[in-house]
């Protein structure tokens, strides 16, 4: 049986109300004429909300109940500063050169542009054991995961992730790593199950932790005891300031049980031009040795075109001298954001976690639920947050922050928290 464990990842789907029954489901829905197609029974299993769509109708009714007042959003992760311009001028150079019998391209190779994987390699892996025949370009590490049938979602669907548990709020067949501040945010693994695969995310979305050297040679030493695979998420490397890995083969052994996926999108305000890459090493091998880059290398062609040539020319500007450099100054801006923020939620009295390794804030409001929260925090602020919980059990009694803003919405929102009760 598959089953895989996951440390605080992306946000789960949740449950906010009690769910009606196939009965009612069916009846609601059966008001025409209907195909001889049969429903994938899974599907039934996903959760009927999600989180941010929860937010979003939230948001609307508080605008409908305070139509004058102004909403600071710093719930969803999206970026907000303009891409430097060095990075969107190579972009528009090869859209025009499209246009040219010289400069047209169409379908490019499905891994990804060679000479974009070769700076990927340069730019990050360095000395690493990292070639760029393992980088597979993409259109966004989300993708990636999907590809990889390792998230919640994907698994749910194709009837890996077991049944939903309401009392619990877990699948069966996932083991769910609490990573909180009584463990440093890293899971007790002489406590957690042997599972195929291991789901793990540093610097850490929601929680803005980055694993350090040590916690993360223990990750790999379970994996190698359990022969299991590490499907480890670096989107947020390039926010880590202090002497945490960057890279999981930074680790000696990880060549041999992890895929690394990271992106543009958070380091490069790529999130609407999406662009990413996945590294899987030669190394790593199914239990009867079958390389895993071989299938995936299948998966990729099967299933996908490539990433935009326009979206690999801004790529391979990123990692110019002066594009990286461009690049890196908006990763210290949101940097900046986040001491702000922190200092404000530190004010109240409240335990702030995260931000000086990534671009969230991850606060503790102890004998509270998030849900409560994110209601008190907009109704007497106007300002969207995004509830623990949504993140996964173990995510009560917090809420996530976003420092991606504009500065002055950023110290509008501080002197708004600074005048906060929380009751």
């Amino acid at each position: 049986m598959f089953k895989f464990s996951t440390c605080n990842f992306r946000p789960n789907p949740i449950f906010l109300q009690p769910r009606a029954s196939l009965d009612v489901q069916m009846e609601e829905i059966v008001t025409g004429h209907c195909t001889k197609v049969a429903r994938n029974l899974h599907m039934e299993r996903l959760r009927n909300h999600y989180l941010f769509p929860e937010i979003s109708a939230r948001e609307l009714e508080h605008i409908k109940k305070y139509p004058n007042e102004k909403v600071i959003r710093l719930g969803i992760g999206n970026t907000t500063e303009p891409i430097p311009e060095v990075i969107t001028l190579a972009m528009s150079d090869f859209t025009r050169a499209l246009s040219t019998p010289e400069g047209y391209r169409g379908y490019g190779a499905e891994q990804g542009n060679m000479e974009l994987r070769k700076a990927i390699v340069k730019t990050f892996y360095g000395d690493l054991p990292v070639k760029d025949t393992e980088v597979f370009v993409s259109d966004g590490s989300q993708c990636d995961i999907s590809r990889l049938q390792a998230y919640i979602d994907s698994s749910v669907i194709i009837g890996q992730a077991g049944g939903f548990e309401d009392e619990t709020g877990k699948y069966q067949n996932i083991v769910y790593m609490k990573c909180g501040p009584q463990n440093h945010f890293f899971p007790d693994l002489s406590n957690t199950l042997r599972t195929d695969v291991i789901f793990f995310c540093s610097p850490n979305n929601p929680t803005g932790h980055a694993a350090s050297r040590e916690q993360l040679e223990q990750l790999v030493e379970f994996a190698k005891e359990n022969g299991s695979i590490i499907v480890y998420d670096s989107a947020y490397a390039a926010y880590i300031t202090d002497e945490s890995p960057q890279s999981i083969y930074e680790i000696p052994g990880a060549i041999e049980v992890a895929i690394e996926i990271s992106s543009f999108s958070k380091i490069a305000g790529f999130t609407g031009v999406r662009l990413g890459w996945t590294v899987v090493p030669d190394e790593l091998l199914f239990s009867n040795g079958f390389p895993v880059i071989h299938d995936f290398n299948r998966i990729v062609c099967s299933c996908f075109n490539g990433a935009s040539n326009v979206a690999q020319a801004g790529g391979l500007a990123c990692l110019s001298p002066e594009g990286a450099k461009a690049m890196l100054s908006v990763v210290d801006y949101y940097k900046e954001n986040a001491n702000i923020l922190a200092e404000s939620f530190a004010s109240l009295g409240l335990n702030v976690y995260g931000g000086v390794n990534a671009p969230y804030l991850w606060v503790h409001c102890p004998g509270l639920r998030s849900w409560d929260v994110f209601n008190e925090i907009l109704e007497k602020t106007h300002i969207i947050t995004v509830p623990g919980s949504g993140f996964g059990p173990g995510g009560e009694e917090f809420i996530r922050v976003t420092t991606f803003g504009h500065r002055e919405t950023i110290l509008e929102a501080s002197t708004r928290l600074k005048s906060l009760v929380l009751v």
